[in-house]
């Protein structure tokens, strides 16, 4: 239970919005990088002095420890030889060394210690033994802060048995207390370094954000509605590469904007169109008196088609307006391409005959695919009319339908009277015409391509236009084969 009431404290922590900050992580880094090796360089560095001082002291040590131990052996100190003369001389030599020196002989008896606590008593350890044995050995107890010699000593009749022992003791405080005034300064060095190094990664931490408060504000302007306002801040390569996106995205925006009050304007002035002509034409009927029953039915029939094209109107509105809404609700179904598109050209090749138009429709495989039947009528159906109606007298359209593995492709050619190079990025803006007057004419409202783009989106596919002025136009649609959610 702790367990989980701990992890879930950390992760609260975490997601503190100051431990998140780019700022206190960046200070983080610059203190992990710079505190660290502080720290780390002080312990090697007191380490090393320590070691190369124990170095140099034992090899001081190792040159008295011969010079004593071939003086004893001459001497023959430890034999029955030895004269009391022998022994002022032995205590005189031995004060001048700055050591403790103990001599053991073969019963394992102290013979001689320089501060007379262990004279005439007993001494086994096991770096004594070892030495009867001819192991002679060095130590440093880092504890004790003592360096210990045990060294053989024979009187030159057996040299296979050692006859005692000299145990060398020094003390290595001094040592001791020069490392921890070296600690002491390196203490203080380490502080400064710490004060340093915080100041510089607060500094650089405020230093190296600054840029993206820059970005803050001016989002912030432009929420407020100063839309003009652009973003830029050349820095750092990341913060200009993120005032080039966002400005690029702002200037998507204004022209989201500048084409929405274009399309409020559009539909004002599509809707308002049919209904002024009613107006005019009911007007006028009541303006004239004894009116022929002629006259009337011709203007009633006027009547009658503006109501249909405002009805058509507001009909592809709708299905726009229901498209954007539900842009990821597609009655997907495997449908057999080929006859699909046969029923459409069945429907259309009335409108073709009465313009003699010829109209072609050549498969080159079977396909089958997952999509929404009834969109993608509409989609189809648009392209088709619109070639049919923008086309030449006695002029062809050609549908072409092919796939691969992964892809349907149906192309709709005509030899109609293409798309201005400068108009074909336009076409499918709601309510664009090339051409406005000819398409009142035949009776467009300017919607069609705009649902066609919807409807092969909403498929994950791709529509592409090929025109050339006089020459006709080519659309090339390409939707995947299996819907993908």
């Amino acid at each position: 239970m702790n367990k989980v009431i701990l992890k879930e404290k950390l992760i609260k922590i975490l997601k503190n919005k100051y431990i998140r900050s780019l700022r206190i992580r960046i200070l983080i880094y610059i203190l992990l990088i710079g505190i660290i090796p502080v720290l780390l360089f002080d312990i090697v560095l007191v380490r090393y002095y320590e070691r190369t001082m124990i170095e140099q002291r034992m090899a001081q040590l190792t040159n008295q420890s011969k010079i004593l131990k071939n003086f004893l052996n001459s001497e023959n100190y430890l034999s029955d030889k030895a004269t009391g003369r022998a022994n002022i001389e032995f205590n005189q030599i031995f004060s001048l060394f700055d050591q403790r020196i103990i001599l053991v002989d073969r019963n394992f008896r102290v013979v001689y210690d320089t501060y007379n606590v262990y004279d005439n008593k007993l001494v086994v350890s096991s770096n004594v033994l070892k030495c009867f044995d001819g192991t002679d050995s060095s130590v440093y107890y880092e504890d004790g802060d003592i360096i210990e010699f045990t060294i053989g000593l024979d009187d030159g009749n057996d040299k296979t048995i050692n006859d005692g022992v000299m145990v060398l003791t020094y003390s290595t405080a001094d040592i001791r207390a020069a490392i921890s005034r070296l600690q002491d300064v390196s203490r203080v060095l380490q502080s400064v370094l710490i004060i340093v190094v915080l100041s510089y990664g607060i500094y650089i931490s405020f230093r190296m954000v600054r840029p993206f408060k820059k970005v803050e504000n001016t989002i912030d302007m432009i929420s407020n509605g100063f839309f003009d306002k652009e973003l830029s801040i050349d820095d750092y390569t990341e913060t200009k590469r993120i005032s080039d996106a966002f400005n690029h995205m702002m200037d998507k925006i204004n022209k989201l904007e500048e084409s929405r009050q274009e399309f409020v304007s559009n539909v004002s002035h599509e809707l308002k169109t049919p209904i002024t002509s009613v107006k005019v034409l009911a007007d006028s009927l009541l303006m004239q008196e004894d009116v022929p029953q002629e006259l009337y039915r011709e203007f009633l029939a006027d009547i009658v088609d503006e109501i249909n094209r405002e009805s058509k109107i507001i009909n592809d509105l709708l299905t726009l307006v229901k498209m954007d809404k539900t842009k990821s609700e597609l009655n997907v179904e495997k449908v057999n391409i080929n006859d699909f598109i046969e029923i459409i050209l069945k429907r259309l090749r009335p409108l073709a005959i009465g313009k003699n138009i010829e109209l072609v429709f050549e498969s080159f495989r079977p396909v089958i695919a997952e999509v929404d039947e009834t969109k993608l009528t509409l989609a189809i159906s648009n392209l088709v009319e619109n070639a049919i109606k923008y086309n030449v007298l006695d002029g062809w359209v050609h549908i072409s339908l092919n796939a691969d593995h992964k892809y349907f492709y149906v192309k709709v050619a005509d030899s109609g009277i293409g798309i201005p190079e400068e108009e074909q990025e336009r076409v499918f803006e709601r309510f664009y015409r090339v051409d406005k007057t000819r398409s009142r004419e035949t009776g467009g409202t300017g919607l069609g391509l705009s649902i066609t783009k919807s409807v092969i989106q909403m498929h994950k596919g791709a529509i592409k236009l090929y025109s050339k002025e006089g020459e006709g136009t080519t659309f090339t649609i390409r939707i995947p084969l299996n819907y993908i959610s």
